[in-house]
């Protein structure tokens, strides 16, 4: 199957989409940290990966699963929905499974170690996939400007 009117997202159009995911993840999670931590949360060590449980909560826990759900219900999170982009299952162009979620949550983080080498795949490759894409058997589709999106 053709989408006549979608296309795979560029690289560029999905890095917007993850600075207003990320602002916006930012302003609902830094008063938080800092109503439980304080200010000093933000002079802590650089070693230090979590300042405790609700440091867990609300910078690991809530991210995870706001960001699953937001593939899951709408496929897209709020800065995918500001480009009109969705995120698909790459064979079908259905939304994702439970699974298909976790691994492309856990591919941004593989995607990011080798210099974010795995994001910037996304430049080069046909489909426009980064690692956690690949990984997840996922594809980032938008309104239709290039190539058209095909579907098994």
């Amino acid at each position: 199957m053709i989408l006549e009117n979608q296309e795979y997202a560029g690289f560029w159009v999905r890095v917007g989409a993850a600075i207003v995911d990320t602002i916006i993840i930012a302003v609902i999670t830094i008063p938080l940290l800092i109503a439980i931590y304080g200010k000093e949360y933000f002079e802590m060590e650089p070693t230090t990966i979590v300042a405790g449980p609700g440091d867990f909560l609300i910078s690991w826990v809530f991210p995870l699963v706001a960001v699953i759900w937001f593939w899951m219900k709408l496929q897209a999170t709020p800065g995918k929905m500001a480009i009109s982009a969705k995120v698909v299952d790459a064979n079908t162009g259905k939304s994702l499974t439970l699974g298909q979620s976790l691994w492309r949550y856990v591919g941004y983080i593989l995607a990011t170690i080798p210099l974010g080498f795995g994001l910037i795949w996304v430049a080069f490759d046909s489909k426009k996939q980064g690692w956690h894409d690949k990984l997840a058997n996922t594809v980032v589709i938008r309104a239709k400007n290039g190539e058209l999106v095909k579907f098994e």
